[in-house]
């Protein structure tokens, strides 16, 4: 194997494991359960994971011996998070439509074949619908953001996402390919995703697309709440509510689009107009 090749797989090996750190639960995951899931054998696990621990990707349990992703993570995380600027643009209408509903709605963008939560509204209703944390992954297709994700993709990539991920829709047993298909079909036909007690019973979401100015599904808003709550007749007026919210933010977006392009050395916080390290250092002739 050339260097090259084997720097490519090492690389994919370390992001395999991060992947799976990252979808793992919160009690955090052993190394045999990382080794089962990346397919990768234990030795080659244990070295990689020592290894991220080390630059604090990866951070041990000392007391149950499992891993969960390092603070390093969620420091990339957040500037990430601030050189796309959705989190900072969405939150104020996702905590506008939590004050109009009471229920938790979620933000959900698109990784690959997955759906990632990358920002969550708790309700207020005294019943909570908290299937998501920030961070989570699920396949493309799965709960009210991954469906509406799918279901608004172009019909060659939902091929292929569904294709892809196969395996991985077979944990959800009430969610089976024709069936996703038929949903795929009922949400386009009326305009937004309805996912009722696939994944747990009595709880439901819906979800609506954000365009962005490419033409192309950025993001999804959905509300996750238990079943009686998403009856049709109060899905309407909550479609309503969340179009306008879906709306307001693609204007956002576009706005953002149109105020220039941005550098990768030339990187500024959106919500704060605070200029980089980089910039800053460009500016002064550093």
């Amino acid at each position: 194997m050339t260097k090259e090749a084997a720097f490519g797989q090492g690389i994919r090996r370390i992001s395999a494991i991060l992947q799976t750190l990252g979808r793992g639960p919160d009690s955090g995951l052993r190394l045999t359960d990382v080794a089962l899931e990346t397919d990768l054998n234990k030795a080659t696990v244990h070295r990689l994971l020592n290894g991220l621990c080390q630059v604090g990707l990866v951070e041990p349990d000392a007391l149950t011996g499992r891993f969960h992703l390092g603070p390093e993570m969620f420091a990339l995380g957040s500037a990430a998070a601030k050189r796309f600027g959705l989190n900072g643009i969405a939150h104020p209408h996702l905590v506008r439509l939590e004050g109009k509903t009471n229920d938790t709605n979620y933000l959900s963008v698109r990784s690959g074949f997955e759906s990632v939560c990358v920002d969550r509204c708790e309700g207020s209703y005294p019943i909570k619908v908290l299937t998501l944390n920030i961070g989570d992954r699920r396949p493309l297709g799965i709960g009210g953001g991954g469906l509406t994700l799918l279901s608004f993709m172009p019909d060659d990539e939902i091929e292929l996402a569904i294709e892809a991920n196969k395996e991985r829709l077979s944990a959800f047993p009430t969610v089976d390919i024709p069936k996703l298909y038929g949903l795929i079909e009922a949400s386009r036909q009326q305009g937004y995703a309805f996912f009722d007690g696939y994944v747990i019973p009595e709880m439901s979401s819906m979800g609506v697309p954000v365009m962005g100015p490419d033409g192309r599904v950025a993001a999804a808003i959905a509300i996750a709440a238990i079943s009686s709550r998403l009856q049709r007749d109060r899905r309407e007026v909550l479609l309503e509510m969340m179009n306008a919210e879906a709306r307001a933010l693609e204007a956002s977006l576009m706005s953002l689009t149109l105020s220039g392009p941005v550098a990768h050395d030339d990187v500024v916080d959106h919500n704060q107009g605070i200029p980089t390290t980089a910039e800053r250092r460009r500016r002064s002739g550093r």
